[in-house]
């Protein structure tokens, strides 16, 4: 099927857009920042932002030839993605905090940059894209949707001067409850596209 330039944008910005979900992700940036400076909250943002836009990058150009090279499906990465959301978010329900001691820049890379942004259902989605539209139109899509991601991130903090550290507490247990769904949901559609179990 023939689509004009105008088609092939929408039809791969738009899912591309949903699952980025930066929107979805914002709390959990908010939370994982919450005790920075703006100064450090910011280049947290910059590295995270960084960090999936060269992740999803190298997938797209090199994405099938890597998986191949090391024999792994696209099921399996969902279920390894999907097993370290699940164990970063019971520490963070059971200790009040995803790492012991870290460097701020590892926040940046992991949860954050991947794979709460350039995660399995984004690297996926990116592959299927390739295989049905010019790959200079995905990548525009790509680059743009990292883009308003960044824009997101970067008015996150007047986001938390209007909850509050008391709020932004609050509803910072109430995400990761949806982050540990998230990480079985993940799980759950590795194990269907390995064949194991039937989801219908």
């Amino acid at each position: 099927m023939e689509y004009s330039n105008w088609q092939s944008f929408v039809w791969t910005f738009v899912p591309l857009f949903i699952v980025l979900d930066a929107l979805g992700t914002l709390p959990f940036v908010l939370s994982l920042t919450a005790d920075m400076s703006i100064g450090l909250r910011r280049r947290t943002i910059h590295i995270a932002i960084l960090t999936a836009g060269v992740v999803g990058l190298i997938f797209l150009f090199f994405g099938r030839f890597i998986l191949d090279v090391l024999g792994i499906d696209i099921g399996s990465f969902a279920i390894a993605g999907g097993l370290i959301l699940l164990a970063l978010s019971i520490k963070y329900l059971t200790t009040g905090r995803w790492f012991e001691i870290v460097r701020e820049e590892m926040i940046a890379v992991v949860p954050i940059g991947t794979p709460l942004l350039a995660g399995p259902a984004t690297i996926t989605t990116l592959l299927l894209l390739d295989t049905q539209f010019p790959l200079y139109m995905v990548l525009i899509s790509y680059v743009l949707n990292v883009a308003i991601s960044w824009s997101i991130f970067m008015l996150g903090s007047y986001i938390m001067k209007f909850l509050g550290r008391g709020g932004l507490h609050a509803i910072s247990n109430i995400f990761n409850l949806l982050l540990a769904a998230i990480a079985v949901s993940m799980i759950i559609k590795g194990l269907s596209l390995l064949g194991v179990i039937d989801i219908g």
